[in-house]
């Protein structure tokens, strides 16, 4: 492949095309179900209730500290899938490249989504590229589905929350919303803040092996922590109170939100889970998630009531009460 960027013809269907996919995405993305060569992978169905999602990742810039739109897209996925007690099978991968960008950083990006899927261990089995004249996407867009394996036994969902839940998160919030938002406006913190990106689903299969009874599980991805939350509660008709006091915010964080008049509790995050179950469950689950690194930081940081049905309400550090209301437009765009 002789060009040093992307050009229209990539996309073309033609020799371009296939060099490109030779030269970039196989070697990179290797496995025996891509090899198989065809517009579609034919799995094994190892029993259970099928999973599937999908997802696009349009994030700017295309790496930041901790990560790149590459890890994203294979992270998310998986994680999706791991938010319903999935076992992810495999990915498929959507690129829509921008004319004009360096293969030279496609390749890096590719190469971190290979590294990403074999950290995994969920292959990435199929997929599809396309080129859009420059100017029409900024670089690149990706579009990640998955498949997965549920148990029969699982019931996990929003409107599964009950009344005396506890409410537990698997670890700091607003990393990856800073570590974006600092590259994106050049800002350097005297404590560097890099994004929380990985992969959840072996930390939700070990919480799993604790009890399946568990509710809920979600990824409080843009919106926040705060966003989540409410539509659990709205799913499920009960009530959340938070204890401010309870929520791990790392200090350049909370110094990086003060700076900015930003609020941790809507600051996108893509590593960290909510999980609500009956609260005899709580100690016990507390510990087994902080024995894997994913979760090496979880807390309880609320429960679920009965009074005010849909509504997010916070204890604060000064012995008040907050309403937490949904995120009302767009603190940072482009965050994902």
């Amino acid at each position: 492949m002789k060009s040093k960027h992307i050009l229209l013809a990539h996309g073309s269907g033609g020799s371009m095309m296939h060099d490109l996919i030779k030269e970039v995405f196989l070697p990179a993305f290797d496995n025996p179900l891509l090899r198989q060569g065809n517009d579609l992978a034919v799995l094994d169905n190892p029993g259970g209730r099928l999973a599937f999602t999908t997802d696009s990742y349009v994030v700017h810039p295309l790496v930041f500290p901790g990560g790149s739109i590459g890890e994203l897209a294979v992270h998310g996925t998986i994680n999706d899938l791991a938010m319903g007690g999935a076992r992810p099978l495999a990915l498929s991968v959507g690129m829509i490249l921008e004319e004009g960008l360096e293969i030279r950083l496609l390749e890096d990006i590719v190469g971190r989504m290979k590294l990403a899927a074999d950290n995994a261990g969920v292959p990435i089995a199929t997929g599809d590229t396309k080129v859009v004249e420059r100017g029409s996407c900024d670089g690149m867009f990706i579009n990640t589905s998955g498949i997965g394996v549920v148990d029969e036994s699982l019931r996990i969902g929003g409107a599964e929350a009950r009344d005396g839940d506890v409410v537990i998160l698997s670890g700091t919030i607003g990393d990856h919303g800073v570590a974006v938002m600092s590259e994106r406006k050049g800002i350097r913190f005297t404590t560097p803040v890099k994004s929380d990106t990985q992969a959840l689903h072996r930390l939700v299969a070990h919480m799993l092996e604790v009890t399946t009874d568990i509710h809920v599980l979600r990824d409080p991805t843009r919106g926040g922590v705060a966003t989540t939350l409410n539509e659990i509660a709205m799913q499920s008709g009960h009530g959340i109170e938070i204890e401010e006091d309870l929520l791990p915010i790392p200090p350049a964080v909370t110094g990086a939100c003060d700076l900015l008049g930003l609020d941790p509790l809507y600051l996108a995050n893509e590593g960290k889970l909510i999980a609500i179950m009956p609260a005899r469950y709580a100690d016990d689950m507390i510990a087994a998630m902080r024995s894997l690194p994913e979760g090496k930081d979880s807390c309880r940081i609320g429960r679920v009531v009965t009074e005010l049905p849909g509504v997010v309400r916070m204890k604060t550090g000064i012995g008040g009460t907050r309403i937490i209301n949904v995120l009302s437009g767009e603190m940072l765009p482009r965050i994902c």
